[in-house]
C-alpha cells in the first residue's frame, strides 16, 4: 500500500477505515496507486450505466473476470481498494437501495464498489452451490490483484449472500489472504427458515417422490445456496 492510498485508508475521521484498520495485506508485485482501465476493449466497457438506476446514476466499468458467460462484474471507483457485495437469492446488479449511496461514500474513502454476477446469481440460485460460489468469488479477488493492482478487499454480503463469505473464508481459498474485512448485512439462511415451516417435510417428500430415478435431478445438494 502506498503512503498516500494507506493514509487515506486509515483517516480516523473515517467511518469504513475502522472496519480494515490495524489488518495487513501483501501488496502483489507491480502494485501502482490506481487501478487503472483495461487494456483489453473486449474485457470491460467503460462509461456503462447500469439500467433502473434510480437516483444517481452509477458510472463505471463492466468486465469478466472468468471463463463463462455469466462471470462479470460492474465496478464503481478506479481504487487499489475494493469492497464486493454479495447478494441473496435471485439477486444481480443493484440488488439493494443503498448500493448507490454506499458507492458515493465509497468513493470518498477511495474505494472502488464491485458488484459481481456468480452462476448462482438471478434465476442461477438452487442450481450452484456454496462451493462453486466460493470458487468464483476467488476467481474475482484475483482477477482485482493480477489486473486491477488491488491492495485487498473487503467483502460486503447482503441475506443468503453471507452464506457464500462465510463458506470462501471457512476454505482456504488461494486469494483469501487479500480480504481485509468481511461485513455480514442481513444474514439468513432461507434453508433454514424453510425447515421451520410444518408444509416443508411434505414439499421434500413430493419432490423426492417425482424425481426418484432422474440422474441429476433432485432437491437441492448439501451446501447449496439456497
Amino acid at each position: 500500500m502506498t503512503p498516500s492510498s494507506a493514509s487515506a485508508a486509515s483517516s480516523s475521521s473515517s467511518w469504513f477505515s475502522g472496519i480494515v484498520r490495524g489488518r495487513s495485506v501483501k501488496t502483489p508485485a507491480g502494485s501502482g496507486s490506481g487501478s487503472g482501465s483495461i487494456s483489453n476493449p473486449s474485457a470491460a466497457s467503460e462509461g456503462f450505466v447500469l439500467p433502473g438506476s434510480r437516483k444517481n446514476q452509477m458510472r463505471g466499468v463492466l468486465f469478466k473476470y472468468g471463463p463463462k458467460s455469466v462471470q462479470v462484474a460492474f465496478k464503481t471507483g478506479d481504487f487499489n481498494q475494493q469492497v464486493i457485495f454479495i447478494g441473496g437469492l435471485t439477486d444481480g446488479l443493484l440488488a439493494t437501495e443503498y448500493l448507490e449511496p454506499l458507492s458515493v461514500s465509497l468513493e470518498k474513502e477511495r474505494w472502488s464498489l464491485v458488484q459481481p454476477l456468480l452462476s448462482s446469481s438471478y434465476i442461477g440460485y438452487g442450481t450452484s452451490s456454496l462451493q462453486q460460489d466460493s470458487f468464483e468469488l476467488d476467481q474475482l479477488i484475483g482477477y482485482l490483484i493480477n489486473k486491477e493492482n488491488s491492495e485487498g478487499v473487503v467483502l460486503l454480503g447482503h441475506s443468503t449472500g453471507c452464506q457464500d463469505i462465510v463458506h470462501y473464508m471457512r476454505t482456504s481459498f488461494a486469494c483469501s489472504r487479500a480480504v481485509r474485512g468481511v461485513i455480514l448485512q442481513a444474514p439468513v439462511s432461507d434453508r433454514e427458515y424453510r425447515a421451520t415451516l410444518p408444509e416443508t417435510a411434505s414439499m421434500i417428500d413430493f419432490s423426492s417422490h417425482h424425481d426418484k430415478g432422474r440422474k441429476g435431478v433432485g432437491v437441492n445438494a448439501q451446501g447449496s445456496k439456497s
